[in-house]
């Protein structure tokens, strides 16, 4: 038995003996050498700390400019709302050209401006989408429209408005974009519609 404990020493008695070692390494190096391996140890200690630092100052900073990042999203559903009470209400039929229907639509009018005053005073602001050039960053398309008036591409339809907050996007524009009329089905259907007028004409 007291031949196998010399044959396998315990795990601690080979931690001790590479201390051992390290300290015998450590006494060999020159005091100047000990002294360049303390400050590049330091210097890296001192990185690591000024690293955590800025990680914990942007956290902060975030956290105060963007904390109501979600309750910001969830808000601009009252203002879609909004919107689309007042469509409805303006193409009821019953209700057209009525004196409630205009009162009705004024004190929308009014609560939604004060909902994007309110949320402008928290730099939210909406995006301009209309006749500007069509921006993934900041534009959702989601259809075109034939329009030769304007360069390809080009906002001419706004489905839901899109905002920012500060310089982070809470929520892009639905739009719908111009584009190039085919030319090949333009002279299809003047082709048809001459050959209709043709037939027309013959039969009188």
């Amino acid at each position: 038995m007291e031949k196998e404990e010399n044959q396998n020493p315990e795990p601690s008695e080979n931690n001790e003996n590479r201390d051992l070692d390290k300290t015998s390494e450590n006494k060999d190096l020159k005091p100047e050498d000990k002294i360049m391996e303390l400050e590049d140890k330091l210097a890296r200690a001192y990185a690591e700390i000024e690293n955590q630092r800025r990680r914990f100052e942007k956290e902060k900073d975030d956290a105060f400019d963007y904390g109501g990042f979600s309750l910001a999203r969830e808000t601009l559903n009252l203002v879609d709302n909004l919107e689309r009470s007042k469509f409805a209400l303006e193409n009821d039929e019953k209700l057209k050209n009525s004196e409630m229907l205009k009162k009705t639509v004024d004190h929308l009018n009014i609560i939604q401006k004060d909902m994007i005053t309110i949320l402008k005073k928290n730099n939210i602001e909406e995006i301009k989408s209309i006749d500007q050039k069509l921006d993934p960053n900041l534009h959702q398309a989601m259809m075109e429209i034939e329009d030769d008036n304007k360069e390809p591409g080009t906002v001419v339809q706004e489905i839901q408005k899109g905002f920012m907050m500060k310089d982070r996007l809470l929520r892009p524009s639905l739009v719908a974009v111009s584009k190039k009329t085919n030319k090949k089905d333009e002279n299809l259907k003047q082709n048809q519609k001459s050959e209709e007028n043709q037939s027309k004409s013959n039969e009188n």
